[in-house]
């Protein structure tokens, strides 16, 4: 980890999360929140750039992964339940408002965050994630959506998603990283602190439980996104079509599309020059740092 880092565990929402911390104590507020299967490793691309633009920067391992507690049962990992993680972690750094950006599940809890608390959001980035409220719509639309969200289906099985990801030392979800980005992006040093993480006890259900969690959920009026958004989206993303991009922009009242030609669903890995850049360019800086909204 980079020596000018900081690793601590912060108690909100009923859970600890391991979180990465980095840049001035006095900066404004950016947390970045990672998606399915990853860590807070998933953003070191991101981590020190920001850092060293004067955010501070927080990055947590979402509840259920590598070091954050991994609560028992599908309820504690409801979409309510997660963005709740998010607002109490912005409590924790005295933020009133910050600006968020969310990457695959991390993606989806940003989206759910801004319906829910729009007030708490300055700007928000939401990179190769679907729209909660959208997603199930629009695969019926678009069945080639079907085809490449079958593992959705898969995963709402007990215990057998579990035994097929681990099985030959998690060889499937090393295949399926591997098999959706750019050659080398996920190569055996990349990968390596992955699997420390999924193979902590009860990791693994926990990351599953995300998936499962959702089947229930109800879907609410499309409320329109207040904070200004940003959407990132690889042009070859083998999980999620252009068309979820595209249908989420028309809710966004401030929003804006940009396809990374060639880019698959992992930008930050493939393109973190683009993506930094882009956040960049969208955040801004904010050089006066809010007081914590009660």
């Amino acid at each position: 980890m980079n020596a000018d880092w900081a690793s601590r565990m912060r108690r909100v929402n009923g859970v600890t999360l391991h979180v990465i911390e980095a840049g001035p104590d006095e900066g404004p507020l950016l947390i970045l929140l990672h998606g399915f299967p990853e860590f807070w490793w998933g953003w070191r691309c991101q981590i020190t750039h920001f850092a060293g633009q004067g955010y501070r920067v927080v990055v947590p391992d979402m509840r259920g992964y590598n070091l954050s507690d991994a609560p028992p049962g599908i309820g504690a990992y409801h979409l309510d339940r997660l963005v709740g993680d998010v607002i109490a972690l912005a409590n924790v750094y005295g933020a009133d408002r910050f600006d968020l950006v969310g990457h695959d599940w991390g993606g989806i809890v940003a989206w759910a965050t801004a319906m829910q608390n729009p007030e708490r959001l300055r700007r928000l980035v939401v990179m190769s994630a679907p729209h909660p409220d959208l997603f199930v719509r629009q695969t019926l639309l678009h069945p080639t959506q079907v085809m490449r969200s079958s593992y959705v289906a898969l995963f709402q099985l007990p215990w057998l998603p579990e035994a097929i990801l681990r099985a030959g030392g998690f060889a499937a979800l090393r295949r399926v990283m591997r098999r959706s980005s750019r050659p080398g992006t996920f190569d055996e040093e990349a990968i390596r602190p992955y699997l420390e993480a999924w193979k902590r006890p009860g990791r693994l259900t926990s990351m599953l439980n995300y998936y499962r969690a959702i089947r229930g959920r109800s879907v609410r009026d499309r409320a329109e996104i207040i904070p200004p958004t940003l959407i990132l989206w690889g042009e070859r993303d083998g999980f999620l079509g252009l068309h979820l991009a595209r249908s989420a922009l028309q809710l966004c009242r401030d929003g804006r599309l940009r396809i990374v030609e060639g880019g698959t669903h992992w930008l930050h890995h493939e393109e973190a020059a683009r993506v930094n850049a882009e956040i960049a360019a969208h955040v801004g800086f904010e050089p006066q740092r809010r007081t914590l909204h009660r």
